[in-house]
């Protein structure tokens, strides 16, 4: 059974930092599309960094350019989360997540996904 868990979720004021972290069990990182995505309340879901073994790309969503940055540990089959200069409107729940690409197509509705944790940043 596959199972992600995060954690390093927190409050923090802006321009803060916090390291997420995603450990993985009956699953190893580095074969499929993995990543973190978030939920604000009232918002849909979006994507908000990923690694994409395929191909070798890293992405980010243009909200976080030059602030987070998504990295893993083999050694550990763990993925992390970089966040540094925090906005209040990263608040959200995190999410961790993986092998929701396949075949040149994105499915949020497959894949493995942690339960979140959750990030509030005041101003």
């Amino acid at each position: 059974q596959v199972r992600l868990v995060e954690s390093g979720g927190g409050s923090v004021q802006a321009g803060g930092s916090l390291r997420l972290s995603c450990s993985a069990s009956g699953y190893t990182f580095n074969r499929d599309s993995m990543g973190w995505f978030r939920q604000a309340p009232g918002k849909e879901r979006e994507g908000v960094a990923a690694i994409y073994p395929g191909t070798g790309s890293i992405v980010y969503d243009d909200s976080v350019k030059g602030r987070f940055t998504i990295s893993q540990d083999n050694a550990n089959n763990a993925l992390y989360l970089q966040m540094n200069s925090l906005k209040p409107e990263d608040t959200a729940m995190y999410y961790c997540a993986a092998a929701w690409y396949k075949g040149g197509v994105a499915n949020l509705d497959s894949g493995y996904w942690g339960q979140g944790t959750q990030v509030t940043v005041s101003s």
